[in-house]
């Protein structure tokens, strides 16, 4: 974490390295890197080393979902069969 005395650099201010440019263009890349390796460092640290624990036991996968649609009805005769209709009443 950061100091409770350091101020935060800005992205748009003028670099802390003194080169005349912006921080984002000079060092916060690299600012950024050893933040991350010091957390890194710091987590791998502060972790307790377990010993490894037993396999948790296997869980059987759901059922597969059903492509049909229950609230619709499905015809008897198969796929392919067509429903046999009254012609409209015209006129």
């Amino acid at each position: 974490m950061a100091e409770t005395g350091a101020r935060h650099q800005g992205r748009n201010e003028p670099c802390h390295c003194g080169s005349g440019k912006k921080y984002k263009h000079c060092c916060l890349v690299k600012d950024e890197e050893a933040d991350r390796v010091s957390r890194e460092h710091e987590a791998s640290a502060a972790q307790p080393t377990k010993p490894p624990a037993e396999e948790p036991p296997q869980r059987t996968p759901p059922p597969p979902r059903t492509q049909g649609q229950p609230w619709k009805r499905t015809s008897r005769a198969g796929p392919g069969a067509r429903r046999v209709t009254t012609p409209r009443k015209t006129g």
